[in-house]
């Protein structure tokens, strides 16, 4: 068996779909015999984990399942292998870096609460 990465598309339609579109990229770890086994594993598990429900303000929120547009074999688990990268290009650069210094400020503080807790 062979581990591979794959990444799932969701497209998130609330109420009627008027709204900018919305797509959740999710990158799942899966197991199989071959590419093609893969492949066809992590649609089922797209297809499987679609889903819907109501949102607070009573609209239908579906999680509607895309497909599969990515499928990397992990050849080797070495400390720092690069798992996935994408180029972003957001419309103000000063923003996201301050954005991405919060979202780390969090992430170092739950880390460390977390370590707190269990000694």
């Amino acid at each position: 068996m062979e581990w591979y990465l794959a990444k799932l598309v969701y497209r998130i339609i609330c109420g009627s779909g008027n709204h900018t579109a919305q797509f959740d990229e999710q990158l799942r770890l899966i197991c199989a015999e071959d590419d093609l086994h893969a492949f066809n594993k992590a649609q089922l598990l797209g297809e499987k984990e679609q889903d819907s429900f109501q949102n607070n303000t009573n609209q239908l929120v579906r999680w509607k399942f895309i497909n599969v547009t990515e499928l990397h074999k992990l050849e080797d688990f070495t400390d720092g292998a690069e798992m996935y990268s994408r180029i972003y290009e957001p419309e103000n650069g000063d923003n996201y870096q301050h954005t991405v210094h919060v979202k780390a400020r969090y992430l170092s503080e739950y880390c460390t609460e977390q370590f707190m807790q269990s000694i």
